[in-house]
């Protein structure tokens, strides 16, 4: 009787071999993150393209872009250590840590738009053929994507504080947390890719 049990277990575990399968969540945020790499891999290899071009102008980020990575590296940090202590069930830490990534989110968002700011105030609009066109472009995209971040943050932060949790499912913490480094590191790829090929 012990023998069928195990063999019934066995059979009935997800993988046949004790394994787990990927949460749905996390199976639809890594499709969403493969199509979004693809999206931002045509636009930087259209850049390639263009920038070979006659008549083409370099331009020189604003210093506020340094900022703006440094905040969203923290940021990075502090979902990090939100998710953690979600885990732990520390649940003040858990609020205080989402609310601080949430407010580095919205300071990053808005140190991006001085940067245009500046940007346009040196006449680099869209009319012409440089690489000013292509950043307000490819760094206007990647900061509707964090935008989309902050709303599922401040979605969470309201759940911190009036939902009730019972289960401690960890899963939508790691899925908010998997995405914004996502756009962490896909900020970091851009920022390096203007400066080795469009400076």
């Amino acid at each position: 009787m012990e023998t069928e049990l195990k063999i019934e277990d066995y059979k009935n575990t997800p993988s046949g071999a004790g394994g787990k399968k990927m949460h749905p969540h996390k199976f639809t945020l890594w499709v969403a993150i493969g199509s979004i790499i693809m999206m931002f891999a045509g636009l930087t290899s259209a850049f390639i393209v263009k920038s070979n071009q006659v008549g083409w102008k370099t331009i020189v980020l604003p210093k506020v872009f340094w900022i703006s990575t440094a905040v969203i590296i923290t940021s990075s940090i502090t979902v990090q250590m939100a998710l953690r202590s979600f885990k732990n069930r520390e649940m003040s830490r858990y609020r205080m840590l989402i609310g601080l990534t949430l407010l580095l989110g919205a300071a990053f968002v808005a140190l991006q738009w001085l940067g245009f700011n500046e940007l346009w105030a040196q006449q680099i609009t869209f009319k012409g053929s440089g690489a000013g066109q292509f950043l307000y472009v490819i760094f206007g995209l990647h900061a509707v994507h964090v935008i989309g971040g902050i709303i599922a943050l401040t979605v969470m932060y309201v759940k911190a504080y009036v939902g009730k949790i019972k289960l401690y499912s960890s899963v939508p913490v790691e899925v908010a947390a998997t995405y914004w480094h996502f756009v962490d590191g896909l900020w970091l790829y851009l920022l390096v890719f203007f400066l080795i090929i469009g400076g």
